[in-house]
């Protein structure tokens, strides 16, 4: 029996306006910068198997990169709530020298167990993994045997693969995520494959 495999691409965002350097940044609305425009351009004419639809966060960065995709591909794209970056909270905005020194205990928990912290008054990672994960299953139940494509943050992105290769929580940042990259899962009657991991599909100049 030939069974048809689902595929989802999940590509981050490309590189951010210069504002969000040094920057705590999750919820914070940042656009993306010319470099990342170029990125997601090549990204657009280089990506193989195209998707049926794009998903992306809400978050301008996101938006504007599955924009891109979308507009080469001739394909439709919907924003997707829980694919969000996590919310820093307090910390939102500030430089990483400053969040050291306004919150040096919050600070350093952060820095020694990052999936166990609760940032002041934003998320913590189990409650950002629930949320992504959620809405990662219905659209897998939805475009069963099709080509799919997520356009986010390096956070959800190695949530959805540290899902599918059973690894724990932390260990989830051993998975890089550079800015344009994309990787590729393959799920056959539900199990999944990790097919490609941070695809370049820009030049690494």
């Amino acid at each position: 029996m030939d069974l048809k495999a689902t595929r989802v691409w999940l590509i981050r965002h490309g590189e951010p306006a210069a504002r969000a350097r040094n920057r705590c940044y999750g919820k914070l609305d940042i656009g993306l910068s010319e470099a990342g425009r170029a990125q997601m351009n090549t990204a657009a004419a280089c990506l193989r198997e195209q998707p049926t639809i794009l998903y992306c966060s809400p978050r301008s960065r996101a938006t504007e990169s599955a924009a891109i995709l979308a507009k080469a591909m001739n394909c439709p794209v919907h924003e997707v709530p829980e694919l969000a970056e996590i919310d820093f909270g307090d910390f939102e905005g500030l430089l990483y020298d400053e969040i050291a020194e306004r919150y040096p205990d919050a600070y350093q928990q952060w820095m020694e167990h990052p999936t166990e912290v609760r940032f002041p008054n934003g998320e913590c990672f189990a409650e950002m993994r629930d949320r992504v994960m959620t809405a990662f299953q219905s659209l897998l139940a939805k475009h069963d045997g099709e080509t799919i494509a997520l356009v986010s943050h390096g956070g959800v992105n190695r949530i959805i693969i540290a899902w599918a290769l059973q690894m724990p929580d932390h260990c989830l940042f051993r998975l890089a995520q550079p800015y344009a990259a994309a990787s590729l899962l393959e799920f056959v009657e539900g199990v999944p494959s990790l097919q490609l991991l941070n695809a370049r599909l820009i030049s690494s100049d």
